[in-house]
């Protein structure tokens, strides 16, 4: 563990962000950017190995066989990489959907023209290991399962060892959207067999937006040649520039990339994913005791929340306005994030970032107060809301 704190001291009047990235980050990582680099110099080149192999090494057990591609723009680039060059112009991905990111997975396979079939399980409930072994056993013609780690439209977190078990157990192929989960929750290869992931470097690492990163299997992106969309988005082709200069194809984000060498060294020294995964669990334990003693509900049963965010439903007080409590939040020093549900009012509270259990405490208090100025006394739910969780999300 490193002997400084885990997070910085307070802002000095900059608010914290309650979202699932970009987040709060600390102050050694926005020093960070105060230097330019030359995106082809030797000293940059290095910084990319660094990143490269620490990116790696964090899968764990197996970690021998995979290698990483970062991807300039945002996760969705990445995203759209991955499925664009392991899924191939004739094979056909199955898309396990609860929420918006997986329902965008479909919309970039639809986009790309691959073939694909959706499993889609609304806003409560999460794919299940013998569901998804009963669709591919119906559909020889799928080739790829895409799977999202932590669904943040609803804060689900999907079980992802039993859905991989069943791709492998059918001989198909796992690509995971790791997004919002990579670098806080645990996902060995040797454990949970899958060929790519993707994540970003503004999530649970706890860098800046700037770019996102494959981590595929070397014989998975071997295979790949020739398989991609697009020349930007082309995971082969920027891994085999790499492997081959050091050097990214076209203009890195340096900036973003010495920022994020920083955060990597210090979710290092706070003691890894298991560290970094105990905070962001402990912050959303004391979040979501706080707000239901306020009142509030959250959208899902106990063990389907995430370390990463939580659904709230929004009151059914006529007093309350989700653009006045956003406004109000603020004004407190929290930016809290707008609901992404299709049958639900809600809102949205990230507990990932340079945050810890106090600062969880000071964004109840928050709440608490913004409540009170807006004249809301009764936090609950819509009764329709409670009845629809009820009758889906507790049948999980």
């Amino acid at each position: 563990m490193s002997d400084c704190p885990a997070i910085d001291p307070p802002r000095l009047g900059e608010p914290y962000l309650l979202t699932p990235g970009p987040l709060t980050t600390s102050y050694a990582v926005k020093q960070a950017m105060l230097r330019d680099w030359g995106s082809w110099d030797g000293d940059f080149r290095a910084m990319t190995a660094e990143m490269r192999e620490r990116l790696v090494a964090m899968l764990g057990d197996g970690h021998e066989a995979f290698t990483c591609v970062p991807m300039q723009g945002s996760g969705s680039f990445s995203v759209e990489a991955m499925l664009g060059s392991f899924v191939p112009r004739d094979g056909k991905a199955l898309v396990l959907a609860n929420g918006a990111y997986g329902q965008r997975a479909a919309q970039a396979l639809a986009y790309i023209g691959r073939a694909f079939d959706a499993l889609d399980k609304g806003d409560y409930l999460p794919p299940r290991g013998p569901e998804v072994a009963a669709r591919l056993a119906a559909d020889p013609a799928v080739t790829h399962v895409v799977a999202i780690h932590c669904e943040t439209s609803s804060g689900i977190l999907n079980p992802l060892a039993e859905i991989a078990e069943a791709v492998a157990a059918a001989g198909r192929t796992l690509l995971v959207d790791a997004m919002s989960a990579f670098g806080a929750l645990p996902l060995p290869p040797a454990e949970v067999p899958y060929a790519a992931l993707v994540s970003s470097a503004n999530k649970c690492i706890e860098g800046v937006p700037g770019f996102g990163f494959v981590l595929a299997r070397r014989e998975a992106v071997v295979a790949a040649e020739g398989n991609a969309h697009s020349l930007c988005l082309d995971v082969h082709a920027q891994w085999a520039a790499m492997e081959a200069t050091g050097q990214w194809r076209y203009t890195p984000p340096t900036h973003a990339v010495a920022a994020f060498l920083e955060a990597l060294r210090a979710h290092a020294a706070e003691g890894g994913v298991a560290a970094r995964g105990a905070r962001y669990a402990e912050n959303r334990d004391v979040l979501v005791a706080g707000m239901r003693a306020l009142g509030f509900e959250t959208l899902l049963a106990d063990r389907w929340l995430s370390p990463i965010i939580t659904t709230f439903f929004c009151p059914a007080d006529p007093a309350f306005s989700f653009d006045a409590f956003y406004d109000g939040m603020k004004a407190r020093g929290f930016i809290i994030y707008p609901g992404k549900l299709t049958v639900a009012e809600s809102f949205r509270l990230g507990h990932i970032g340079q945050v810890d259990a106090d600062v969880m405490r000071q964004a109840v208090a928050a709440v608490e107060a913004t409540l009170r100025a807006l004249g809301v006394t009764d936090p609950a739910p819509p009764a329709a809301a409670l009845a629809e969780r009820a009758k889906l999300g507790e049948a999980a």
